[in-house]
């Protein structure tokens, strides 16, 4: 083997990217510290994504780096089908611990797309042992975004992903999603209108019949598609219906769980407890891949109740990992510890007032906030939609800092420890990509 092989950028294919025009200028991330990147050319970069959603307590921080070295040296790896090892229950114990109502088991995973498969197939097997497996329907969004597996990709509603793979799974329908320009733009907070859309899914009981009906899967904030803030009553509604049907509800919260919000989780922050919970990302502050799907307490008993063996038949490899498990109890101490989600919370007004602020400066078209998560939605160019908004991203990168794109809208989630005085900082490096780009 040549180990003298240059690193040229060919080999990687690199997910989610304009492979060709990254590599012609790379842009490339050689350390993180704090609320900042270092670049491979000695630039710091503010980080307004925390990643990606996901670096919620911060960059590099001492604690969990300690708890994985600790955990490597003790032990790497413990298999997890007819074996554990302590700390994946005391992850679950602490995670459940976090969660409103009596959603208390979690099933470990290693990614947000892993958490929800796992869900729609718990959701699945939950009616089948309840002597309903005739629901089979599972009923997502338009422009959800419930990661890629097949699983997930069939539930979501964002189109590139749904016409490249979405008809793998056929028993799928779809509810609208809740944005309009007309009716609620510039919103802080939750809008006002928009309630009435939850009512589509009895258009889909009346359609499909309930019997059919196993699952509805939303985020309770669509983060993905550009930060879509659910209308007032919008999840309560879901909820309701949900509850009249006998249908399962999941809220995917790979994205607001763990305070991106203000709150443990989105349940929290709008008081609707969902039958599962899908998590990811800031659960081990992005440090060690880990997702899970945390279930109410009358879903797992139903597993409970047959003859003694295996109750579910799914899993990975790397299911509550002890590298993981180990990242995860160091990021909740963390949490705690900081009090992160509080001071999310109390950062919201001033998040809000710099944000809503580039209200009036070119091709703005719409600001949406809520908690630490502001989405800046830009006009499109003529026949080059997601132009626009890829040129601010480049921008705001040689200016010193990092922001995500969906299309020609500017998704901005920065870590929770961020200072006011970063927060202005950011959305002046934002502004001004924005007001220099044609």
């Amino acid at each position: 083997m040549d180990t003298n092989i240059p690193n040229d950028l060919g080999a990687y294919w690199m997910p989610f990217t304009a492979n060709r025009q990254f590599k012609a200028k790379p842009r490339l991330l050689v350390g993180a510290k704090g609320m900042f990147y270092s670049t491979h050319d000695g630039r710091r970069l503010l980080d307004g994504t925390a990643g990606l959603w996901c670096v919620n307590a911060g960059h590099g921080r001492a604690e969990i780096v300690a708890a994985i070295a600790a955990q490597a040296g003790e032990m790497d790896y413990a298999p997890p089908f007819q074996m554990a090892h302590p700390k994946a229950f005391e992850l679950a114990s602490r995670v459940a611990d976090l969660m409103p109502g009596d959603l208390d088991h979690v099933f470990f995973a290693n990614s947000g797309s892993e958490a929800v498969d796992t869900a729609l197939k718990i959701a699945l097997n939950y009616h089948a042992l309840r002597g309903q497996a005739g629901r089979r329907k599972l009923i997502g969004r338009a422009r959800g975004y419930h990661g890629v597996g097949f699983g997930g990709i069939s539930v979501g509603g964002i189109s590139p992903n749904r016409r490249a793979f979405g008809g793998l799974l056929t028993e799928i329908d779809h509810l609208p999603h809740t944005h309009s320009l007309e009716k609620n733009a510039f919103s802080k907070g939750q809008p006002d209108w928009g309630v009435h859309l939850a009512d589509a899914l009895e258009d889909l009981v009346a359609l499909h019949g309930a019997e059919t009906i196993a699952a509805v899967i939303v985020e309770p904030m669509a983060g993905s598609t550009g930060v879509l803030v659910p209308p007032k009553g919008y999840l309560e509604r879901l909820r309701s219906i949900c509850d009249i049907y006998g249908i399962v509800l999941i809220f995917d919260e790979v994205i607001t769980g763990f305070g991106r919000l203000g709150a443990a989780s989105a349940a929290e922050r709008f008081d609707v407890v969902p039958d599962i919970m899908t998590l990811a990302k800031g659960i081990t502050n992005a440090a060690v891949p880990m997702g899970a799907a945390v279930v109410r307490k009358h879903i797992f008993e139903t597993f409970m109740q047959g003859p003694d063996g295996i109750e579910l038949f799914h899993g990975y490899t790397y299911s509550g990992h002890p590298l993981a498990c180990a990242a995860g109890l160091a990021t909740l101490d963390l949490y705690r510890k900081d009090n992160l989600f509080a001071r999310a919370l109390s950062l919201e007004p001033y998040w809000a007032e710099a944000a809503h602020k580039l209200r009036e400066l070119p091709n703005v078209i719409d600001i949406r906030t809520i908690g630490l998560v502001a989405g800046i939605e830009l006009a499109p160019r003529a026949n080059a939609p997601g132009a626009r908004g890829y040129d601010v991203l480049v921008k705001c990168y040689e200016s010193g800092a990092l922001v995500r794109t969906t299309g020609d809208i500017i998704a901005l989630s920065p870590p929770l420890i961020i200072e006011n005085k970063q927060i202005d900082e950011l959305l002046a490096i934002v502004g001004a990509a924005i007001k220099t780009t044609p």
